[in-house]
């Protein structure tokens, strides 16, 4: 298992550009994957100073339909011609927010030029419910959950014209089984990093979580929140988390301070196992 970080929202390193986003590199299992494509294709340009070939990508895996994951698809699509796109099929909605007690459109959807919408539509996998690349790596479709999502302040346009608060069940994370341990990557984790390591766990019976990279969508989250999801990951023994892009400053000092040096602050430009 190996990976690198060719956009995160900070970077520390010379020869990089951060912007507010994610988009991970990934080699495992003989493959060759992409776990989201940042917000702009200026993650091309940190594969690039770190000798990542975007050509040899196998897949690409969208973690939900959200401009800081997406709107480096159209430039990935025309640097690779083959590799397919599995993102969830209810990541396509309009999104809106709620503005003096109207519903104004609002841009943190997918913001694919009708141009770059046909460069990337024949790649498209949509996904639903569990999708397996091998025995080993699964693409989770829809996180099951009790109660809301994080994120109640999105709305979705319906075909009928109403508006209904969107439920971020376009969400999905990339589960990869290693001998030590599943590997759980999550976007952003809008339904709670919690079901998410725990649907990571239904997947793979039986198998413990090794590592956690994923943005846990905390930082607007309140104390008693953050204090839930730090004592719960130090119940499960992971041997890496990485808790990273809208985290949160605060969560990620939180869990520092929790984990140790399992704890590890990721930036663009990072990279693990090489």
């Amino acid at each position: 298992m190996r990976f690198k970080f060719l956009m995160e929202n900070k970077t520390d390193g010379p020869g990089y550009v951060a912007e507010h986003g994610l988009s991970v590199y990934i080699e495992a299992q003989g493959r060759k994957l992409l776990f989201d494509a940042g917000p702009s294709p200026l993650f091309v340009r940190n594969a690039r100073a770190m000798g990542v070939d975007l050509e040899q990508v196998e897949a690409v895996i969208i973690s939900h339909g959200h401009y800081d994951h997406t709107g480096g698809v159209p430039k990935f699509c025309e640097i690779n011609k083959i590799a397919p796109i599995y993102i969830h099929k209810g990541a396509f909605y309009e999104t809106y927010g709620m503005k003096d007690g109207k519903m104004e459109k609002e841009t943190s959807g997918i913001r694919w030029t009708d141009q770059e919408r046909s460069l990337v539509d024949p790649r498209i996998i949509r996904t639903d419910k569990v999708t397996w690349l091998s025995e080993n790596i699964a693409v989770s479709g829809t996180i099951p959950i009790e109660g809301p999502s994080i994120t109640e302040s999105f709305y979705r346009k319906m075909a009928d014209g109403t508006y209904e608060p969107d439920p971020m069940d376009h969400e999905q994370i990339l589960v990869i089984r290693e001998p030590e341990g599943l590997y759980v990557f999550s976007g952003c984790s809008h339904r709670g990093v919690l079901p998410a390591v725990r649907y990571a766990r239904e997947l793979f019976q039986g198998q413990r979580i090794a590592a956690l990279i994923a943005g846990m969508h905390l930082y607007t989250a309140p104390a008693d929140v953050c204090e839930k999801v730090v004592d719960s990951l130090l119940t499960e023994d992971m041997d890496l988390v990485m808790p990273v892009h809208c985290t949160g400053i605060n969560a990620i000092c939180d869990l520092k301070a929790a984990l140790g040096d399992k704890c590890v602050v990721a930036t663009t430009g990072s990279s693990y196992g090489y």
